[in-house]
């Protein structure tokens, strides 16, 4: 394979601290079948109890495994890389250990279908178990070897689960199915397998989950079901209908079962409404065609689990969402199949999700037989690394702003930057440069930052794309051809922030090639203005009416377009790309703004370039976010917008021509740039307005403003960067130069404290204030300059 310059210098990046190495283990799949589609299959290692400890499972894979040591879960895993490339996780396995014989079973899925979320590359499972320098078992080892068997009881062909995510659960077990991780003298049929050639292996670098535990909190209804209804029509995702080629998975008509389309035929009948506190292990009987519906009081994100026992043979459905539609779990709501399908012969269960879910509802549904159901739950699978982040203030719906946006930012950072935990779990571009900012200030590190950044620099070049452009969320699979523009040029934004906030400079170098031949792909877009014309693929600005604007010539993603160059400006020493990009501003400023507002596109008609009227106004926060425009330099529309639009426009019907923002991104620049120009108070107002009543619901934070689609949005976790700098007082924190800025404004709030991590350190502040004086309390590790803009008005006292 040709490796690039770019990708050469990555591997010479990766210091021994950073690299990953296997003593024994090779990386092995069942003959012939390392490309087949769903399979799922086991893996077995029996070994005796060792003195030496610690006892470690060092393991990678694709697609995906988990494992267990006597039948106890112990770990998920790998975190995600680039195309080629693995990352290897390393499990203490000492405290599952017993005396005696012990079990270490690993269940792998082999996806080989592209998606948003895993790559689509050949299946296979790389492990080892080592106490010390001794090897316990490895695969692809002679004498102590891991052995393989095809586990038939998660069927095949199925559907996906999602256009971005591959395929759902339908398991069909028996009361042995578990016996093989458990039971050391359990048979298995052994697959003979191949050993493959040392795949290119990374260190995992972002923390492990701690897979708690989360209870249900009350059952809110149950009823019985009346089926064998057929609808008018049924559902149909593209993810079941449209399998080709381009979208992988197995057709419609050679699906051994279609949950989606039984669900449809099932409605809802005598249907009690309950408040009832629950535990998750009071005992809940299901007779066939009987439900409960369970709510965890919040919107988490884990795998789903549950004790079952039957008498006879039954089948259960498992349906989940973050929200209630008409007092139900609306499982299809989010375009995917939020549904496992159970099958089980007479036999007790423990039972597990393979796959993350996200949920606040989870519904019980016995499709045929009666189950006893006990032990109901979520192992939670999110990032840990927030504990140390601390928030509180005298306005208690500021504390719950800021645990929703811990509890978003969990979600959706466990080995990337995700837009939603749920429907993608996918690594966008520009929804990462606002979670990368709430990571620094949650974690106190750039670990996971670092891990995002460094797989778009690892591959030789990006499949399906065209040279020079980058995917819009990765590591994922763009066979179809689709990119978003602008979503690259959020990356080269980001790529600043990120080289400030970590100090990296040798990765952001190493990007060097890649972000000009970004450019150099723009350039056969521009126009004889010098600004981009009649951009291909997914040209997207925000989920507003701004969307219907992105040809011919689009404003904002000019104005971004200028934002990146000065970027790499900046980054680079590349004085000509911030001469062009002041040019760029320039020509915005003479086309597009029309003396009240800036426009957000221009037509070309008859060779000549024609700009509309069409008017957003995610449009005029572009401009004032990349200095096309400044309060100075257009006060009046600066005026206009901070005091007659915001939250409150649609209900004082405040210039309806122009099409209103929405929470991605409109909104949030629109706090940013209230935060730029000092109006915190403001900023305050504003957040409570837009987003409380998301965490009254849910706990998290959304996508948009109605509950029409994801309400678990990483982006959306940056109301914790927001609190801190702009109610806290921290304006900024460069952990690199050891400099802190305080920023003390009017506010209309008693106190405010807060515990902000750096590194393993931390920085703390409190402050009170009265009529008269703001007495705060400060402390930062060593070697920390601090200095204080104090804009009250009242004295300031150090204590």
């Amino acid at each position: 394979m040709m490796i690039s310059a770019t990708c050469t210098l990555a591997i010479v990046l990766l210091s021994a601290a950073d690299s990953a190495q296997f003593v024994s283990a090779k990386p092995v799949w069942p003959e012939g079948r390392e490309k087949e589609k769903n399979l799922f299959v086991g893996f077995r290692a029996i070994f005796d109890k060792p003195q030496e400890s610690p006892v470690i499972l060092r393991c990678t894979g694709s697609t995906v495994y988990r494992a267990f040591v006597n039948g106890t879960f112990c770990g998920y895993g790998p975190a995600r890389a680039a195309h080629g490339y693995f990352r290897v996780d390393e499990w203490n396995l000492t405290p599952f250990l017993k005396d005696g014989k012990n079990i270490v079973a690993i269940e792998v899925a082999g996806y080989n279908a592209n998606s948003y979320y895993l790559l689509d590359q050949p299946s296979f499972l790389q492990a080892e178990v080592v106490a010390g320098a001794t090897l316990l078992a490895a695969t692809g080892h002679a004498e102590k070897p891991i052995d393989a068997a095809i586990l038939k009881y998660r069927l095949q062909k199925v559907q996906r689960y999602s256009f971005q995510r591959p395929f759902s659960e339908v398991y069909r077990l028996t009361s042995d199915s578990a016996s093989w991780r458990i039971q050391p003298d359990a048979a298995i049929e052994k697959a003979p397998c191949t050993a493959f050639d040392p795949k290119p292996v990374l260190a995992r670098r972002v923390p492990y989950p701690l897979f708690d535990s989360l209870k249900p909190v009350s059952l809110i209804a149950q009823g019985t079901m009346k089926t064998g209804i057929e609808p008018k029509r049924y559902w149909k995702d593209r993810s079941l209908t449209g399998i080709s080629d381009k979208l992988g998975g197995y057709p419609e008509n050679e699906l051994e079962v279609i949950p989606s389309l039984e669900m449809q035929r099932i409605q809802n009948e005598n249907v009690a409404s309950l408040d009832k506190k629950c535990t998750g292990s009071e005992e809940i009987t299901l007779s066939e065609k009987q439900f409960v519906t369970l709510d965890f009081g919040a919107n988490r994100t884990g795998f789903p689990a549950l004790h079952v026992s039957c008498s006879q043979p039954a089948r259960l459905f498992v349906l989940f969402d973050e929200m209630l539609r008409e007092g139900d779990v609306d499982w299809k709501r989010l375009g995917c199949v939020n549904l496992i399908d159970y099958e089980f012969a007479p036999g007790d269960y423990d039972l597990l999700a393979f796959e993350p879910y996200t949920l606040r509802y989870m519904k019980l549904l016995s499709v045929s037989g009666s189950v006893s159901i006990t032990n109901t739950g979520l192992r939670i699978f999110e990032n840990p690394d927030t504990a140390r982040a601390e928030f509180a203030a005298a306005d208690p719906r500021l504390e719950k702003l800021f645990e929703a946006g811990r509890s978003t930012f969990a979600q959706n950072a466990l080995d990337v930057f995700m837009d939603c935990p749920h429907r993608e779990r996918a690594g966008w571009l520009c929804d990462s440069f606002f979670t990368a900012r709430s990571a620094k200030v949650l974690s106190g590190n750039t670990v996971v930052e670092h891990n995002f950044v460094e797989n778009f620099l690892l591959p030789d070049h990006f499949e399906y794309l065209p040279e020079g452009m980058l995917p819009m969320c990765y590591p994922s699979d763009h066979n179809d051809g689709v990119f978003i523009p602008n979503w690259a040029l959020w990356f080269v934004v980001q790529l600043g922030e990120y080289s400030d906030r970590s100090g990296d400079h040798a990765t952001v170098d190493a990007l060097k090639p890649r972000v000009l031949a970004l450019f150099d792909y723009f350039k056969k877009f521009k126009n004889s203005d010098g600004l981009l014309e009649k951009l291909q693929s997914w040209v997207f600005v925000e989920w507003s009416k701004a969307n219907d604007f992105v040809q011919d010539v689009n404003y904002p993603s000019n104005m971004l377009y200028a934002g990146a160059l000065s970027t790499a400006a900046r980054l680079y020493n590349l004085p000509d790309l911030e001469q062009e990009a002041r040019a760029i501003r320039e020509t915005i400023q003479k086309q597009s703004f029309d003396g009240t507002f800036f426009v957000d596109n221009a037509l070309r008609k008859d060779s000549r370039l024609e700009v509309t009227k069409n008017r957003s106004e995610v449009c005029q926060y572009f401009a004032f976010f990349f200095n096309v425009a400044s309060p100075e330099t257009h006060a009046e529309l600066w005026a206009k917008l901070q005091n007659e639009f915001g939250p409150k426009r649609k209900e004082s019907g405040a210039y309806k021509e122009i099409y209103e923002a929405n929470s991605f991104v409109g909104n949030m620049l629109r706090l940013e740039l209230l935060s730029r120009y000092g109006r915190c108070q403001q900023i305050l107002d504003e957040s409570i307005e837009y987003l409380l009543y998301m965490a009254d619901r849910t706990g998290t934070l959304w996508e948009n403003v109605g509950d029409y689609a994801s309400l678990n949005h990483g982006f959306a976790s940056h109301i914790t960067n927001t609190l801190y700098r702009d109610v806290l007082g921290v304006e900024s924190l460069d952990s690199v130069n050891k400099q802190v800025h305080l920023r003390f404004t009017q506010l209309n709030l008693s106190s405010c404290k807060g515990q902000i991590p750096i590194g393993d350190d931390v920085l703390k502040l409190t402050w009170t204030q009265d009529a008269a004086s703001l007495r705060y309390s400060l402390s930062v590790p060593d070697g920390y300059q601090v200095t204080i803009d104090n804009q009250t008005g009242k004295q300031l006292v150090k204590e």
